[in-house]
């Protein structure tokens, strides 16, 4: 399953500070994160939304949502309606004030919420989607599970994240990328020097690839498969309800 990586060396759960790691970081997340990807994440999070295109969702849900940018880029596909959610309070409010202002608060609600706890009944979503959002979770297969249970049948969980590259030469690129540069810019960007640190160990312990979709597999879903996007730094992971 990997090692359980947190962003602090305190005694609180991996839940409560990936909140308190989040709320801190808010402010800065949407120009760190376009500055870390080279501006790749638009490109990543439309391939994604493209995945459950074929099965034109009506209901999606967009966890650990962030600041909304996966879940209105997901307006593409007509759905009638998309509830976000995130532990992270202050990435919340971030993400209601771009819906507001995009005069979508109609097709879009934001609450405060996780995917080991989700409140939604029994098959209530035709597509559920996570970016940059599982490595997150404090128990995976706990969230897994959830996911599932509220998933409609013949409905599909999308699954965007971080993978390892496998060619020598980006990964030693990407290591380079995530050790040095990555905490280089939170450390000058960033008042929480520490999410900095965070990104690259959750990355590195996140058992991805076949790993992964064996654990998805363990879960429920059927028909598990990863696309992997640029080189391999990214992965989507795709799994069905029967």
């Amino acid at each position: 399953m990997g090692t359980t990586v947190k962003p602090y060396a305190n005694s609180d759960s991996k839940k409560k500070q990936i909140e308190d790691m989040f709320d801190n970081v808010a402010s800065n997340y949407d120009f760190l994160n376009q500055t870390l990807s080279v501006g790749k994440h638009n490109t990543w999070r439309k391939k994604a939304i493209a995945q459950i295109a074929d099965i034109q969702p009506k209901y999606i849900l967009d966890i650990a949502t962030g600041t909304a940018d996966l879940a209105i880029a997901a307006l593409a596909l007509q759905p009638k309606k998309i509830i976000g959610i995130d532990i992270s309070e202050g990435m919340l409010s971030l993400g209601r004030k771009k819906i507001t202002e995009k005069k979508l608060d109609h097709l879009i609600t934001l609450e405060k919420g996780d995917a080991e706890n989700l409140r939604f009944e029994d098959n209530s979503f035709d597509a559920i989607m996570v970016s940059f959002g599982v490595r997150n979770f404090e128990n995976l297969e706990k969230g897994l599970i959830n996911m599932y249970r509220t998933l409609k049948p013949n409905g599909k969980v999308m699954i965007l994240e971080f993978s390892k590259p496998k060619n020598v030469f980006v990964k030693l690129y990407y290591q380079f990328h995530n050790k040095v540069f990555v905490k280089l810019l939170g450390k000058l960007f960033s008042k929480d020097r520490s999410a900095y640190d965070y990104l690259p160990a959750s990355v590195e312990a996140f058992p991805e690839g076949e790993s992964f979709l064996s654990v998805m597999r363990k879960c429920g879903y059927s028909n598990t498969r990863d696309i992997r996007l640029t080189f391999g730094i990214v992965s989507i992971y795709l799994g069905d309800k029967s």
